[in-house]
């Protein structure tokens, strides 16, 4: 039965009935005398919603509500047959999801839970939307890396921490070779796959810091923190490996081969993003014309090398 409930009250002549009913109405139901206990028993059980009496032995119903919700995602409805002493107001402001006055109905108390649960659903089912459509702004949606939008504010923010911390940055550029040539040859559809499968390959290539992003069509790009240059060449050359190694298999059985030319560059002090992501697209359009399916770097001024796959 499910979801779970904890009732908290030192009276067992209202928590046992109440439990009771809970159970016969189609939810799981358990009991704690205190509000000491209870805090046991949420530790290490999964409880949706705790209903509790204000008046408990030791810590009282509000001082354990405002305990509760400031550690567990779980709604609490308060129990009182002091109808002048405590406003619903007061029971809020700690946290409560609703107020419930002694002598119960459990009829009525019921009805309170399942709007409280009906609340939480809708709760949880709006953030897991706004959660959704955040990861749809910052993500491409073929390949599932993410965007060049995302890309700039990344960098921005991989800027400030190589400013802050003295750590070295490095930047990838990559590109398709002959990406018109191979839809031209076996369609968009084909062409989209290759996408996939290379944001795939680069993913396998890269530690958990780093960051691949679809920067534009048939561009990639790769932000690598704490990353020097030559540890950036290393990279490169593991992504190329992997596209070499791993032939696009085509729906006819068929397979066929796609090279990438990359550009490499570092952050060199106070420069800007602008300037930056030009020099990396410099080294790119380098290894372009140096016969493509080769990587360039360009670092700290010194002239380009390339380097064939």
């Amino acid at each position: 039965m499910n979801p779970g409930i904890l009732i908290v009250d030192d009276d067992s002549a209202i928590s046992e009935p109440l439990q009771e009913f809970m159970e016969l109405s189609g939810f799981a139901a358990e009991t704690a005398d205190s509000a000491e206990k209870a805090l046991e028993f949420l530790a290490v059980n999964r409880v949706d919603v705790v209903i509790t009496d204000i008046l408990l032995t030791g810590m009282d119903g509000l001082q354990f509500t405002e305990a509760v919700k400031q550690r567990y995602d779980v709604d609490v409805i308060v129990m009182t047959g002091y109808s002048g002493k405590y406003s619903y107001e007061d029971v809020i402001r700690k946290g409560a999801s609703d107020l419930v006055f002694k002598p119960i109905r459990f009829e009525e108390l019921l009805l309170r839970f399942k709007r409280v649960l009906k609340e939480r659903q809708l709760t949880r089912e709006r953030v897991a939307m706004l959660k959704k459509l955040k990861r749809q702004a910052i993500t491409d949606g073929l390949t599932g890396l993410y965007n060049s939008r995302h890309f700039y504010d990344q960098l921005e923010m991989e800027i400030d921490r190589c400013r802050r911390y003295n750590h070295p940055l490095a930047l990838m550029l990559m590109d398709i070779d002959h990406f018109k040539a191979y839809n031209d040859a076996y369609g968009h559809i084909e062409g989209d796959r290759v996408l996939v499968k290379l944001g795939q390959l680069i993913n396998r290539c890269l530690r958990r810091m780093d960051s691949a992003y679809r920067y534009g069509g048939e561009e990639f790009t790769v932000i690598l923190p704490e990353t020097t240059g030559e540890e950036a060449v290393a990279v490169a050359s593991r992504i190329s490996e992997a596209v070499k190694n791993n032939p696009f298999a085509l729906k006819s059985g068929a397979t066929a081969q796609v090279t990438i030319s990359t550009g490499i560059t570092a952050y060199l002090a106070d420069e800007t993003v602008k300037d930056l992501v030009a020099r990396a697209d410099q080294a790119m359009y380098i290894s372009k014309h140096e016969g493509r399916n080769c990587s360039t770097s360009i670092f700290n001024g010194e002239p380009p090398v390339t380097r064939k796959i």
